[in-house]
């Protein structure tokens, strides 16, 4: 069993808390309170999870700056009011980020009953593999 410290709790805690609040504000037609609530608890998370230091090197090493600040040009832009227009930015920013964990996110999923059988049917699969192998490459 994996043992965390109570800062890395209180960032899983902040984390999902933040995670439900970016899912509750897209459901409720992109509510501005809710988006900025979710994004500012969901960074906290991370960085409580992870540590201070480490989120700082993460989001600002030379090869993620792009994507970095899209993700945090995204969450700017949803605190100042224009939400849509925001979680796009951070949706982009998001997957820019965190292209080369995706294959990785792929293999545990094939191993989950229901879902793997899912992604192994003939004409998922082939575009799942595809995306998967060019998410690695760049």
């Amino acid at each position: 069993m994996i043992s965390l410290t109570d800062s890395q709790k209180i960032g899983m805690g902040l984390t999902g808390f933040g995670l439900f609040f970016l899912f509750f504000g897209m459901i409720l037609f992109f509510d501005k309170a809710l988006l900025a609530i979710g994004n500012i608890l969901f960074v906290a998370g991370l960085a409580f999870v992870i540590g201070l230091e480490r989120t700082f090197r993460f989001f600002f090493q030379k090869q993620k700056m792009k994507a970095s600040g899209f993700f945090l040009g995204g969450v700017m832009v949803v605190l100042m009011g224009w939400p849509v227009v925001g979680v796009l930015l951070e949706i982009y920013g998001f997957f820019l980020l965190f292209r080369g964990f995706f294959p990785v996110v792929v293999g545990f999923i094939r191993r989950i009953p229901v879902l793997g059988s899912i992604l192994n049917l003939p004409f998922i699969s082939a575009y799942v593999d595809k995306a998967s192998e060019s998410n690695t490459m760049v």
